[in-house]
């Protein structure tokens, strides 16, 4: 299932049966986001925004935050010529070695690193588990600046602005974004477990083996970077469990359904996703199910019921 916030790209595991009616939302506290439709000007520098920050956390502490202009220095930034599936097309950028930034930053090698599990957070709300494996494969990159286009092109379907941070992927066979994934306007990278990180996400009580913790692991691997459980996920998407589940108020059948071909109900950026298995979908459902009992909402205190 791909994306919600790219169309072309990055796929997910489940699409919510309600349409996305606010699109973007901010999940980092003081970093805002950038949505303007608006195309930059003309004018706009092409410099890199070297005050922008990143931070780096381990199990929710700040370890360090860098600017731009100082991870430049230290890991020497370089231009790079790469196929960029948000855009369908070939795109130059000043990137910086994504492993180099991650040692930079974290103070580790990269044997400490490849075992680590970590999670990307973009400011639109976009969250995205990794494997610090993953992330030191040859082709990582961290692009600070696009040079074909001044300020940067803008991106996906709500033409919104990229950086300053935008993780790209330079290797042939790095395109597909459920495995390479690519978050624009990164705000921060945490070494953490996800079921720390998303503990209320988390189906307790549930045997390991379990439908429902399958399920976990496949809304956990695909589905978490768009959409939230509990609050506890991403937040480009709505929340599937609070205030009440999707299983509360759409029947099963026609969950499916929309999963397999959102188009066939709507116009909608959801497209089919046939690479879902049938034991995929169970798995779903049986999480949902077993979530739809264990609701913890943190946000009831700001929408009180009328």
């Amino acid at each position: 299932m791909r994306d919600m916030r790219r169309p072309t790209a990055a796929t997910m595991a489940f699409a919510m049966l309600a349409a996305c009616s606010h699109g973007r939302h901010d999940c980092d506290p003081g970093a805002a986001a950038s949505s303007s439709t608006a195309a930059p000007s003309a004018s706009a520098s092409r410099a890199p925004r070297t005050t922008a920050r990143l931070r780096f956390l381990k199990d929710g502490k700040l370890v360090r935050e860098l600017s731009v202009a100082a991870l430049a220095r230290s890991t020497k930034a370089k231009r790079v010529t790469l196929y960029e599936p948000d855009y369908a097309a070939t795109k130059r950028y000043l990137a910086l070695p994504l492993g180099a930034v991650l040692a930079e930053g974290f103070g580790l090698d990269a044997k400490a690193l490849a075992d680590q599990e970590l999670v990307l957070r973009a400011r639109d709300g976009y969250t995205v588990p990794v494997s610090g494996r993953r992330l030191l494969e040859p082709g990582g990159l961290l692009a600070i600046q696009d040079l074909d286009q001044p300020g940067w092109q803008r991106v996906g379907p709500e033409h919104a602005d990229p950086g300053p941070l935008m993780i790209v992927w330079r290797g042939r066979n790095q395109t597909d974004g459920n495995l390479y994934p690519r978050p624009w306007q990164l705000a921060s990278i945490g070494i953490a477990r996800p079921e720390s990180v998303f503990p209320h996400a988390v189906p307790e009580g549930e045997p390991t083996a379990s439908p429902a913790r399958r399920g976990w692991a496949v809304f956990r691997t695909d589905c978490i970077r768009c959409h939230a459980i509990n609050g506890e996920g991403g937040h480009v998407g709505p929340d599937l469990n609070v205030p009440r589940s999707i299983v509360e108020y759409r029947p099963v059948a026609q969950i499916r359904a929309y999963i397999e071909n959102p188009l066939a109900f709507r116009y909608t950026r959801m497209p089919p996703h046939p690479g879902l298995s049938r034991t995929d979908l169970d798995d779903l459902i049986a999480y949902f199910q077993v979530m739809k009992t264990q609701k913890h909402d943190p946000g009831a205190a700001q929408h009180p019921a009328p």
